[in-house]
C-alpha cells in the first residue's frame, strides 16, 4: 500500500452500482472506500467481495460508543482484512486505545488495518461547532488537540480537511498520517462540505491520502477524472 494515494469514495446505494462503476476500471485497482450507506445496506459481504477483485480498502464506518463495544467492533472488522478504518476521536483516549486492542487482535495472521480518528467533519465550521456542539475556540485548536489525543492512544493518523493537515503535522511529526476528503475543484461547489481545497493544494499543504467521491463517481468520465487527479496528487 502506497504511503500516499487517492481514495475513491464508492458512495453508492448497492453493489450493483458499485460494480457497475469498479467495472469501468480495467487497467486500475484504485484504493476505495467503503461507508455507511453501502457497507449498511449490503453487509460485510460487499468488503469481502471487493478484496476480492484485488482493491485496498477504507472502511469508513466512524465507530464512537463506549470502549468496550468499539474494542469488540474492531476485533470483527479487523477480520474482513481491510486496509484501513476509523472511529471517532471525541470518544475518548480510552475508547481509541481499545479500538487499536481490538484491531490488533483481529488481524492476527494478517497485517494490521491503518487505524484513524476523525477529529471534525468537513460539514463542520467553527460556527457550528461553537454553537451546535458547545465546542468553544477555534476549530483548528481543537482538531489539533484531537489529533494530539489520537497519538497519544496509539492510533496511526487522524481524518481531517487538507486545510489542517500542515497543522496537524507540525503538532504530531510528519510521520503521523493525515487523511483527508474535502477535495474539490475551484468552482465545482462544495456541495455539504465547507472545508475544501483542489488535490494539488493538499499535496502541497502536506497531506497523505485524500479521499474523493462526486468529482470522480459523478463524472461523465470517471476513469478520465481519477486520473487527472492522481496525476495533481502524486505526480
Amino acid at each position: 500500500m502506497n504511503k500516499t494515494d487517492v481514495i475513491i469514495a464508492l458512495d453508492f446505494k448497492d453493489a450493483q452500482e458499485t460494480f457497475t462503476f469498479l467495472d469501468k476500471f480495467t487497467e486500475e485497482k484504485p484504493f476505495v472506500k467503503v461507508g455507511m450507506e453501502l457497507f449498511y445496506g449490503e453487509g460485510p459481504q460487499i468488503v469481502r467481495e471487493i478484496k476480492a477483485r484485488g482493491h485496498n480498502i477504507f472502511l469508513d464506518l466512524k465507530l464512537h460508543d463506549i470502549p468496550m463495544t468499539v474494542e469488540k467492533a474492531m476485533r470483527n472488522l479487523a477480520r474482513l482484512g481491510v486496509n484501513m478504518t476509523n472511529l471517532h476521536a471525541a470518544g475518548t483516549i480510552e475508547m481509541m486505545k481499545g479500538a487499536l486492542h481490538g484491531l490488533e487482535e483481529g488481524a492476527t495472521g494478517t497485517e494490521r488495518a491503518i487505524l484513524l480518528a476523525v477529529t471534525q467533519l468537513t460539514s463542520t465550521s467553527t460556527e457550528i461547532m461553537n454553537k451546535e456542539l458547545l465546542l468553544p475556540g477555534d476549530i483548528n485548536d481543537v482538531i489539533v488537540h484531537y489529533a494530539k489525543n489520537t497519538k497519544e492512544a496509539g492510533l496511526d493518523g487522524v481524518v481531517c480537511s487538507p486545510l489542517e493537515a500542515s497543522i496537524v503535522k507540525d503538532a504530531c511529526g510528519t510521520g503521523f498520517l493525515t487523511v483527508t476528503p474535502g477535495i474539490r475543484y475551484p468552482g465545482a461547489g462544495n456541495q455539504d462540505q465547507v472545508r475544501v481545497t483542489s488535490p494539488a493544494d493538499a499535496k502541497a499543504i502536506g497531506t497523505d491520502y485524500i479521499v474523493v467521491g462526486r468529482p470522480i463517481t459523478a463524472q461523465e468520465n470517471p476513469v478520465e477524472a481519477y486520473r487527472r487527479i492522481v496525476k495533481d496528487f502524486i505526480g
